[in-house]
């Protein structure tokens, strides 16, 4: 396991799946990013939602900006 202090936000990028080329700021080199998308929902009650839930890995191999997150094909 990687450990170092954080030293502020970095780039990176998404590739693959429903996020696919999807830029943001992260801090502290984070593994694993998880990207939500709102689902319709029909007769639902009072604050009820639902969401698809996409993951997104770090690629270790990648050491500079933009740091590379590769959609998970395995995700729930």
């Amino acid at each position: 396991m990687e450990t170092r202090p954080v030293t502020g936000q970095e780039a990176a990028v998404l590739s693959g799946g429903p996020a696919d080329g999807l830029r943001m700021r992260v801090t502290d080199r984070p593994w694993v990013i998880q990207v939500t998308y709102p689902c319709e929902v029909e007769g639902r009650p009072d604050g009820v939602r639902a969401e698809a839930l996409y993951i997104y890995r770090r690629d270790a191999g990648v050491k500079s900006e933009p740091l590379l997150y590769g959609f998970d094909i395995a995700s729930p």
